[in-house]
């Protein structure tokens, strides 16, 4: 999982992708500087590194202009959003070498830069609106509460269900009668990945629901 991006770190990095789209070539280390009036060089090349640490992008700091976005390939006001594709059983959520690709979506779309897609498994979620190999927007930052669809981790398994509680004890809520619903044993490892914001689908691989192709 990417990690957080400061207020500046991210005023540089939305600066970067909005250059690059406008001049099709990257700013210079001056150019930065200058954009954002800071007089030393030496932090401009900080803030460069501690954004590429983070994982938004890879630079060389030999050039003046070595900078490269990861996942890039949009135009402006735009970000690429990593995509892990399915929750890996038995693994820690979220590792780098799980990373398939990058999304690019309008930021207007994103609450944060700290945002990610996972691929939907199975049905459970189809009363939500959730359908089979779907791309789930999962936005870590965001504070779970009773009704909302989150991502988590529950010992090997990861899953898409809406978070409730019951009798002090969290259930994990199915929204399809063919799966049931999952109570949180005091001594599982649940370990909670972030607040579904987005659900995304091609069309052209939607399957029509019952009603649908009746009509």
């Amino acid at each position: 999982m990417l990690e957080p991006l400061t207020d500046v770190e991210r005023k540089v990095y939305h600066y970067l992708i909005d250059f690059l789209s406008e001049n099709t070539y990257q700013p210079s280390v001056r150019d930065i500087g200058a954009k954002f009036r800071i007089k030393s060089t030496k932090t401009v090349s900080e803030l460069l590194q501690s954004i590429a640490d983070k994982g938004y992008i890879e630079r060389n700091p030999s050039r003046s202009r070595g900078v490269h976005l990861r996942g890039y390939a949009g135009a402006l006001k735009t970000q690429p959003v990593p995509f892990y594709g399915k929750i890996a059983a038995g693994e820690p959520a979220l590792l780098e070498e799980n990373l398939q690709s990058f999304i690019t979506l309008d930021r207007r779309f994103l609450p944060n830069e700290r945002v990610f897609f996972l691929e939907a498994s199975g049905e459970s979620m189809r009363g939500r609106g959730i359908f089979d190999g779907d791309y789930i927007l999962v936005d870590p930052a965001g504070t779970p509460r009773d009704g909302d669809v989150v991502a988590v981790r529950l010992g090997n398994d990861g899953t898409v269900k809406t978070m409730a509680h019951h009798g002090g004890q969290v259930v994990l809520e199915a929204a399809n009668p063919a799966d049931g619903d999952i109570t949180v044993d005091p001594g599982q490892n649940l370990t909670f990945l972030g607040v579904v914001c987005g659900v995304f689908r091609p069309f052209q691989e939607m399957e029509l629901l019952p009603a649908q192709a009746e009509e």
